[in-house]
């Protein structure tokens, strides 16, 4: 069954509009917070919104694109490596997340390679990386689905824990790759405005990974006829667990924060999916990787932060969390 998310309440509007106006402050001091304040409410459903429990889900998984030496200067294995870094609490997010008191989740969907049991792993993995997508697609259609209902089901389980603010990140060599393809099919921008240097190409990287995948949208685009061919086609499994989840949250009502590029193309799968999850969601910044600033155009979204940061799993904790605890004080 297909995941429903609803239009937020027009009717409390005007309520919590007079309740933010009418705080010891002069009329729209507070800027963009206020707007802020006035979403989470509506979210909500209440003029005393409240942030419990809050958790960020980071999902790792590899693409078989990587492989090829063509779109990252980095190899797979470092996927494997980055997750083993915030199990271990090496990670800038793991500070972060032990500083404003908000809980961790690392989610297995699909690293080629296995890992120990860890109060902090989640062991969802579909299989051991995508196909590589210049001569498949990255995935089966069942393949598909089961990220998406896997992402689902864990938002279900945190939501069931009484978390109602949840955060999302990602981790996984090759990703920023998937990303410009789900870019330039769901907002009809070229594939040359979509690509940017990932981690860290040089010029001559960057015009191999943009011819890569610029062959390889054309060799999928005539198959593809729906949002979820395209994640079948171009995705990660954890772009598409991310999507799943981002779904399932909107649908619970909760308070959605969106990081940078990768997790942003996940967002608009799920957009296309269902229109109404925007009103969700809160866009914590805009990344320096170029396709980002556009998607958010795209989406006629305001970012919290425009700081230049793309770093992925890092970014999405502190200072977005942080304002939503100033603004939310009813």
């Amino acid at each position: 069954m297909q995941t429903k998310i609803t239009p937020l309440s027009k009717e409390l509007h005007t309520e919590l509009q007079e309740e933010i106006n009418f705080k010891t402050k002069p009329i729209g001091a507070l800027g963009l917070l206020e707007d802020i304040a006035l979403q989470v409410g509506l979210i909500q459903n209440t003029l005393t919104p409240k942030l419990k429990q809050p958790t960020i889900l980071v999902f790792a998984g590899d693409h078989g694109i990587a492989k090829t030496n063509k779109v990252s200067p980095y190899p797979q294995e470092v996927t494997q490596q980055m997750v083993l870094n915030f199990l271990n609490g090496g990670a800038a997010i793991n500070v972060f997340c032990k500083q404003n008191n908000i809980d961790l989740k690392v989610i297995d969907a699909g690293v080629n390679g296995d890992f120990e049991d860890h109060a902090l792993l989640n062991k969802l993995k579909i299989s051991k990386g995508t196909q590589d997508y210049s001569v498949h697609k990255a995935m089966s259609k069942e393949q598909c689905k089961q990220a998406l209902e896997k992402g689902k089901q864990l938002v279900k389980d945190v939501f069931n824990g009484g978390c109602n603010v949840i955060g999302f990140g990602e981790m996984g060599i090759g990703n920023t790759s998937s990303a410009s393809l789900l870019m330039s099919y769901f907002t009809n921008t070229p594939i040359e405005e979509c690509v940017g240097r990932g981690t860290g190409l040089n010029d001559d990287g960057l015009n191999t990974k943009t011819k890569t995948l610029k062959e390889v949208y054309n060799f999928h685009y005539n198959d593809i006829k729906s949002p979820i061919d395209a994640l079948i086609a171009f995705g990660g499994f954890e772009i598409v667990m991310l999507c799943g989840a981002m779904l399932e949250a909107a649908s619970l009502n909760m308070t959605l924060l969106i990081d940078g590029f990768i997790v942003t193309s996940a967002l608009l799968a799920a957009h296309s999916l269902q229109s109404n999850i925007l009103n969700y969601c809160i866009f914590c910044h805009n990344s320096g990787e170029q396709g980002h600033q556009k998607m958010l155009q795209f989406l006629n979204a305001k970012p919290l932060l425009n700081i230049g940061m793309r770093l992925g799993k890092e970014r999405v904790v502190r200072l977005p969390y942080l304002s939503l605890k100033l603004v939310l004080i009813f």
